[in-house]
């Protein structure tokens, strides 16, 4: 008996190195293969993933991916978190407030009209119940912060006010999104209420004590700036899933607060970008796509096609007249647009959180997530090939930069 339970930590550690071996190959396969296509990691770690999850259920049963385990459920929504977090951290509040303008107009119609087109598509066209067309107009109006700062990060438009521009709207679009979220679905109880008033405070803080820790502690102790700021997003997050709420929804706000500070400490912001791309993210892009059953995308094709139009097709009416005003190249106005087309994150979120919440089917919700996932690839591979405005990123620093400016 004593040689049966010492043996079954044994296999189970046995278990977890095996399913954290295989995803992280599927991880170095998707760099190989994004090199050579030279598209984004992500996307290609999203595709792997619809691809090796159906594979491998195919040939050894559901489950066998490992897809649903509790420790690599924690380890993507952690790389969720962390990635939030750095793309609010790269926003340089210096940028945003010379282009608040255009961040808050592209920002405002990149939610508007998705949200208000997929739900009518949904209503009308799928003939889905009201609180099913709202959830599917609230899934698929995202913009995914995930995936456009990856983008960014590997194409170098990160450093370029056209990028941070970019990630600004992101962030606008995003914001209404969650507020849609909240006030439409999300009960307002007790537990909110303690959220919201203890993440005011928690997010007060933030940047106080960040300083404090800098000044004192920083480049003396040993990470004690990445461990606070661990402690920070997770306190965060258990407060939000308390509530009810989402664990990456505070995630973007406190790196929007960090920002300056992000901006003096290019070392440390390497080094937690260093931690969350090269190994947290692949859990997460890589567990996204194997949410995809494409059983069930066969079985019904036409619902899927119809949410994917519906959201390309209304964000690039809404959206591309609105860009021209601020762009005037073509291939700019077409690369901007498509990728605010982009959805993944918080898409995903929403139509989990509409699931849980028994506000759409298991099917609906299946479309749901594959048609996020196909808007977090397809506009970005079109604007990654055909669109890439290289003069961008070759030409010296622009009228943004003469107005004093930096960049990081």
């Amino acid at each position: 008996m004593v040689q049966i339970h010492a043996s079954q930590p044994i296999d189970i550690m046995q278990h977890i190195y095996t399913i954290a071996a295989l995803w992280l190959g599927l991880a170095v396969l998707s760099a190989v293969i994004a090199h050579h296509l030279r598209i984004s990691v992500a996307l290609v770690e999203i595709c792997v993933g619809v691809a090796a999850a159906n594979a491998v259920s195919s040939i050894f049963g559901p489950g066998a991916f490992g897809a649903d385990l509790e420790w690599l459920k924690f380890l993507a929504a952690t790389g969720a978190v962390l990635l939030t977090f750095l793309a609010g951290a790269e926003l340089d509040p210096k940028v945003i407030r010379f282009k608040w303008k255009e961040v808050m107009v592209v920002g405002i119609v990149g939610f508007l009209a998705p949200f208000l087109g997929c739900a009518v598509f949904a209503r009308f066209i799928l003939h889905w119940d009201p609180r099913a067309s709202w959830l599917a107009g609230i899934a698929l109006s995202t913009t995914s912060m995930a995936v456009v700062y990856a983008v960014m990060l590997e194409t170098g438009f990160n450093k370029t006010e056209f990028g941070k521009g970019i990630m600004g709207a992101c962030f606008i679009n995003d914001l209404g999104t969650v507020i849609a979220l909240g006030l439409i679905f999300a009960p307002f109880n007790y537990k909110m209420v303690v959220f919201i008033a203890a993440s005011v405070l928690i997010l007060a803080l933030f940047p106080i004590v960040t300083s404090f820790l800098t000044k004192v502690y920083g480049n003396r102790t040993a990470a004690i700036r990445a461990k606070w700021v661990m402690f920070v997003l997770f306190s965060l997050g258990a407060l939000a899933v308390w509530s009810g709420s989402e664990a990456v929804l505070p995630a973007y706000i406190a790196g929007m607060l960090l920002a300056e500070f992000a901006v003096k400490e290019h070392q440390w912001v390497r080094r937690l970008r260093t931690l969350t791309v090269g190994f947290l993210t692949p859990f997460y892009f890589i567990r996204a796509g194997s949410l995809v059953s494409i059983a069930a995308l066969m079985s019904a094709p036409l619902v899927f096609l119809t949410l994917l139009s519906g959201k390309v097709i209304s964000k690039i009416f809404g959206l591309y007249p609105v860009i021209g005003m601020f762009r005037k190249e073509r291939s700019e106005k077409w690369y901007y647009t498509l990728l605010m087309s982009t959805g993944l994150t918080f898409g995903t979120i929403s139509a989990i959180y509409g699931y849980s919440h028994g506000i759409v089917t298991l099917e609906q919700y299946s479309f749901l997530v594959a048609a996020v996932i196909a808007s977090a690839v397809i506009p970005t591979l079109i604007a990654n090939l055909c669109f890439f405005p290289h003069h961008l990123l070759s030409k010296q620093p622009d009228k943004l930069m003469s107005k004093g400016i930096d960049e990081e």
